[in-house]
């Protein structure tokens, strides 16, 4: 790894003003942005809102801004696919919330909560079934190390620590409700589980693999074991116990211990859903493919534990999307009935290339889970995943004769929803069509936490329809509906629906003729309102204050244009606040990320909505409208592949044609100088912007954040290419900017995580096609980032980055002729 100065970043420069073809090497210190675009990245979030199950109350939760880069450079390990912090048992980093407040739906204000930690760092918040409380699990105050269990008494406005009990969220987080709403089910640190494994800097000989002729194609996935002392450390801190804790603090513990990956009571809370990862681990795969059991143990009586499944290593996946671990998977409770155990199982044995005509069985085994299971549903398509934290791949449950059940293959993006009788087995399809279709798709069910604490369907009074819930989308963009979807088949019915100048979110029915709606407006910040489907003016609920109140805010224009080819295009134009065309075209940012499509109709369909408040989120690019520039956001760029064709199969012809379309539109309206933009992209956008600059002369500079350069390195397919650099590598050299190094003589500045945790970017890709470039005299700036993974989270980094850019658009692109570098000479 590399050796960083602490607080400093690592800068090479090749070919910059001044410098002439000279190699520059230096440490810095952080920088700020200029004061405009620092005022923007500190404003505090928006607080959101989780409403009680009984829909009287509301939770209000302020996110914190961004962690500090003292945040993140607390302990961490970075083992099996995951990181997680040695003092807490929980994620290396996460986003958490600095305030919590309650608030009754019929009041104008919250109330203050007392008795909360004086640093509150609150993560997981979740009410009770019976809505009289809300737990939270909170970070220990220093000096004190830990994850805490929380709980927060409605009638009294009070929170207290819930006993001694340390939790253990390592493996994902670590409590949930019994149904019972007086003690709630904990993954636990383990209370004499000893002195952690000892780490020597002297090794006692060779780490090695091996493989013995099996076929395991993998991804190349970030942070695996690979050595004993590894998978020592990783089963010590990710261990736990499993225990019931009572709202008074008293612990019960159960006969669970191990690597607990997840638990989940029965609705009856006479059981508990356990699965459990155990060894041989894997050196190649992240620990979610590690041998796992799936167990069903007794939480009331003295009951045996019952073994469902031990499930093997899953290492030899097909390298596609359609394809799925043979066996049983994904164990999820009934969530209608007391103690019923639904998974499912490949018909076809997990491989999409047998194209069988069932290739998904959904099984289920009721209590006391002895005896063989039935099958009562078989699929024609994958089950696909579900809708929320309770629906293991796409089934919401309703009553003994409604469960909706959603379905979907990749390979020619086709999926359906079908309303799934399960005491007949009988199934009507409610909507079959494209997943990329999204004018046409009916959105999804809406559920609703019963007594037991369970999700289930919210159906209409009278039994005879299901609410849903959808984004709305249409060629006007994004308007947000609430609907009913008879059961019986049919057309659904339109109950409430976003409107112009609105952008109204439906987050949850209030009753059966109200909804809670998120309302906002390009000039109005996000509050919470009811909304009747009888018609009126919604009643706002909550009044939190601007996000951007007394700063002076760009405007945007929903742009729409279209491709050479006659492909329909977007683009979210933002300009400085006070501009007028009159002033002159401006230099201009363009931001992509392209996505690839079967058909030219779903790749032409709007996407968002011109009627959102602007966020200035943990993203790079849009504050630099602050600094002058014209930024064409989230610019379409559809890779499409109809038929047998595949998408990637013409990606560069594409993806330029895209890039000049929007260059051309904002060109049009007299505000975009076409001699003066700039291309950036995070990720695969940072593939993007390498190839724009290897296959065109439109542009002024580039920005690339850690991206992928050279397609060798991922030969088991990357983003949505499913094809192997075996069958054609041919498509990999094309692909790949890093072949096209020598082309590349606009100036291009690469910033990358020192600490990706992304499949497929290592920083390698950075640091090799720096060297490359370098080597054939580009322009070229690298930038790694401490600590920082795939997602930068630090304020000092945020800052950090924004200076760079801030820099780089200032040298290259804003002045009215070109800089010449040595290597354009």
């Amino acid at each position: 790894m590399r050796k960083l100065i602490p607080g400093s970043f690592f800068v090479v420069t090749v070919g910059c003003l001044g410098l002439q073809g000279a190699l520059a090497q230096a440490a810095l210190t952080y920088q700020k942005p200029p004061a405009p675009i620092e005022q923007l990245l500190e404003a505090p979030p928006t607080p959101v809102v989780r409403l009680s199950p009984d829909r009287k109350m509301m939770l209000v939760e302020q996110p914190a801004t961004f962690p500090t880069i003292a945040d993140v450079a607390q302990p961490r390990y970075r083992l099996a696919g995951i990181r997680f912090n040695p003092s807490s048992n929980g994620p290396s980093v996460e986003r958490y919330d600095v305030a919590l407040r309650l608030q009754s739906v019929d009041a104008t204000s919250p109330n203050t909560i007392t008795g909360l930690p004086s640093k509150l760092k609150a993560v997981d918040a979740m009410w009770s079934p019976d809505s009289k409380h809300a737990a939270f699990v909170a970070h220990a105050t220093a000096p004190a190390t830990g994850l805490e269990l929380w709980v927060i008494d409605v009638a009294t406005s009070h929170a207290h620590r819930v006993g001694m009990v340390k939790l253990n969220a390592v493996l994902g987080s670590p409590c949930q409700w019994m149904p019972d709403s007086a003690s709630l089910l904990c993954k636990t640190v383990p209370a004499n589980r000893g002195a952690a494994p000892k780490v020597s800097d002297i090794p006692t000989g060779p780490d090695v693999e091996e493989s013995l002729g099996k076929v395991s194609p993998a991804p190349t996935y970030e942070d695996m074991l690979k050595t004993t002392t590894d998978e020592n450390i990783f089963e010590y801190y990710a261990s736990s116990e499993l225990a019931v804790v009572s709202l008074s603090g008293v612990v019960k513990p159960l006969p669970a211990k191990g690597l607990i990956e997840r638990a989940a009571p029965s609705p009856d809370g006479q059981y508990a859903l356990v699965a459990i990862v155990h060894r041989p681990f894997s050196y190649t795969f992240p620990y979610e493919r590690f041998p796992l059991k799936t167990e069903v143990v007794p939480v009331k009586g003295t009951g045996a534990v019952k073994l469902l499944s031990d499930r093997g290593a899953v290492d030899n996946l097909p390298i596609s999307r359609d394809a799925v671990q043979p066996g049983p998977r994904d164990y999820q409770w009934r969530a209608d009935v007391p103690a019923t155990v639904v998974w499912v199982e490949a018909a076809d044995g997990g491989d999409p290339k047998k194209h069988a005509a069932i290739v998904d069985k959904v099984m289920a085994l009721p209590a006391p889970f002895s005896g063989s299971a039935s099958t009562i549903l078989e699929l024609p398509m994958r089950l696909a995943r579900g809708f929320g934290p309770n629906a293991a791949r796409g089934i919401e449950w309703g009553n003994d004769h409604l469960a909706i059940v959603s379905v979907a293959r990749f390979s020619d993006r086709k999926s359906m929803m079908l309303a799934f009788d399960p005491s007949t087995g009988k199934t009507t399809t409610i909507y079959s069509g494209s997943s990329q279709d999204r004018y046409h798709n009916p959105g999804r069910p809406m559920t609703a936490m019963n007594a037991t604490g369970q999700m289930v369907l919210k159906l209409t009074a009278d039994g005879t329809g299901v609410y849903f819930i959808s984004p709305g989308a249409s060629p006007k963009g994004d308007q947000p509906f609430v609907g009913v979807m008879p059961v019986g088949g049919g057309e659904e019915k339109i109950l409430y629906r976003s409107s112009d100048p609105y952008y109204d979110e439906p987050t949850a029915l209030l009753s059966d003729t109200t909804v809670m709606i998120r309302r906002e407006s390009q000039t109005m910040s996000p509050n919470y309102y009811s909304a009747s489907f009888t018609g009126g003016a919604p009643v706002q609920l909550t009044h939190f204050p601007g996000r951007y109140d007394n700063i002076k805010m760009p405007t945007r224009q929903f742009l729409k244009y279209k491709r050479a080819d006659g492909v329909d295009l977007t683009a979210i134009l933002w300009l400085p606040a006070g501009y007028d065309k009159s002033q002159g075209p401006l230099p201009t940012l363009m931001e992509a990320y392209p996505a690839e499509f079967k058909t030219r109709d779903s790749a032409s369909q709007v996407s968002g909505s011109p009627n959102r408040y602007p966020v200035f989120g943990g993203g790079s690019h849009l504050y630099l409208v602050q600094a002058g520039y014209a930024i064409l956001d989230n610019a379409t760029i559809p890779i499409i592949g109809e038929e047998k064709q595949e998408p990637n199969d013409t990606y560069v012809e594409q993806l330029v044609a895209g890039a000049k379309a929007a260059i051309d539109k904002g060109a049009s309206l007299g505000v975009v100088d076409p001699k003066r933009v700039a291309v950036m992209g995070h990720s695969y956008g940072a593939f993007m912007t390498a190839n724009l600059l290897a296959h065109t002369d439109i542009f002024r500079a580039g920005i690339a954040e850690s991206g992928a350069y050279n397609r060798s390195l991922t030969p088991y397919g990357f983003q949505n290419e499913e094809r192997t650099y075996w069958q054609d590598p041919k498509l990999y050299f094309d692909m790949s900017p890093f072949s096209y190094a020598d082309k590349i003589k606009t100036p291009i500045l690469l910033i990358h995580g020192e600490a990706d945790d992304n499949t497929g970017t290592y920083p390698i890709q950075s640091e090799r096609f720096y060297a490359a470039l370098k080597g054939q005299g580009a322009t070229v700036r690298l930038v790694f980032l401490p600590l920082e993974p795939h997602a930068y989270g630090a304020l000092e980094t945020k800052q950090h980055v924004l200076w760079e850019i801030d820099r780089w658009l200032d040298k290259y692109v804003k002045p009215e002729q070109p800089v010449v570098s040595a290597g354009t000479k």
